[in-house]
C-alpha cells in the first residue's frame, strides 16, 4: 500500500519548482537581453526583465553578422552553428558505431587476451582528451588535419564509457538467441544487424543524446584545433564575440547567439526524451 503524505509531496514539488526556476531564470534573462539593443542593456541598470522590441534585428544580426555602429565586426552565427552541428553528429554517430562493434567483438568473439583488451579499453576512462591533449594535437598536426572536420571529431570519437555500457547490455542477451541465430545459419554480422541492433535501440538513443550534447559543447579541443574562422564552432564563436579592451561588445548579438546555440541540443533532448529515459531506466531487454 502506498502511503499518502501530502507534506512530503508538497515539499518534493516545491523543490522541483525551485530547481526549474533556478535553471530557467538565466535562460530567460539571456532571451530578454537578446530582444534589446546593446545600448539598452548597458545603460539600463538593472536591466529590464521584460522583452524589448529589437528581437528581429538582434537575431538577424546574430545569424548573418555585420559591423556595429562603432565599427566592430560581429561574426555570423549560422556558419558556426553548422560546424557545431556537423561535428556533434559525427562525434555522436561515430562513438556509437565504434562502441557497438567493439563491445560486440569483446562479448561474442573468443580470442586470446580478450579480457585484457577490454580492460585496456576501460582504462582509457582515466585518460580523457584533456590529459593527452598535447600528444594528440601533435599527431593531428602531423597528419595535416588542423582546421578540418576530421581533426575536430576523430580524436573524440572513441568512447570507453559507451563500449562498457553496450558490453554490459550484450551480456544480458539470452544465449538462446545466439543459438537460434546459429541454427538459422546467421553469421556474426547478420546476428549483430538483425538481433542485437534492434534490441539496442533505446540504449543507442540514450547514448546519442548524451554524446551529441558532449560534441556540441566542445570548447578546449576546437580552440587548439582551429585557426581558420570558417571552422569555429558556436561555443568558440560566443567567446570571440565578447570584445576585450576598449571595443564595445554587442551584448544583444552575443545573447541571441547563445539562445540559438541552445536550440539544437534542446530539440534533441525534447524529441528523443522518451527513448532517452527508456534507455537509461529500462532493464527489461
Amino acid at each position: 500500500m502506498i502511503e499518502n503524505r501530502p507534506l512530503a509531496t508538497f515539499l518534493a514539488h516545491l523543490t522541483l519548482i525551485i530547481g526549474v526556476l533556478t535553471v530557467a531564470f538565466p535562460v530567460y534573462i539571456t532571451f530578454v537581453a537578446s530582444t534589446q539593443t546593446a545600448t539598452q542593456i548597458v545603460q539600463n541598470v538593472p536591466m529590464s526583465l521584460l522583452p524589448g522590441d529589437n528581437f528581429i534585428n538582434s537575431y538577424r544580426f546574430a545569424l548573418f553578422g555585420g559591423v556595429t555602429e562603432y565599427g566592430t565586426p560581429v561574426p555570423a552565427a549560422l556558419p558556426m552553428l553548422t560546424v557545431s552541428l556537423i561535428s556533434a553528429l559525427i562525434i555522436a554517430i561515430g562513438k556509437i558505431c565504434i562502441s557497438l562493434l567493439s563491445a560486440f567483438a569483446v562479448v561474442y568473439f573468443r580470442f586470446p587476451g580478450r579480457s585484457l583488451v577490454f580492460w585496456m579499453i576501460f582504462v582509457t576512462l582515466m585518460l580523457p582528451v584533456e590529459v593527452r591533449i598535447l600528444p594528440t594535437y601533435q599527431v593531428v598536426s602531423d597528419l595535416g588535419m588542423l582546421n578540418s572536420y576530421a581533426g575536430l571529431t576523430i580524436p573524440l570519437i572513441a568512447s570507453a564509457t559507451a563500449t562498457f555500457l553496450f558490453r554490459q547490455f550484450f551480456l544480458t542477451v539470452p544465449d538462446e538467441l545466439v543459438e537460434a541465430a546459429r541454427i538459422d545459419g546467421a553469421g556474426p554480422m547478420r546476428f549483430f544487424k538483425d538481433v542485437l541492433l534492434p534490441l539496442s535501440t533505446t540504449s543507442i538513443a540514450a547514448l546519442f543524446v548524451i554524446q551529441f550534447i558532449y560534441g556540441w559543447n566542445q570548447y578546449l579541443w576546437p580552440l587548439l584545433m582551429t585557426t581558420d574562422e570558417a571552422m569555429y564552432p558556436v561555443v568558440m564563436g560566443i567567446k570571440r564575440m565578447i570584445s576585450g579592451g576598449d571595443a564595445a561588445t554587442e551584448w544583444n548579438a552575443v545573447m541571441a547567439t547563445a539562445m540559438l546555440a541552445m536550440i539544437p541540443p534542446a530539440l534533441v533532448v525534447i524529441l528523443m526524451q522518451r527513448w532517452f529515459v527508456k534507455g537509461l531506466v529500462d532493464t527489461e531487454k
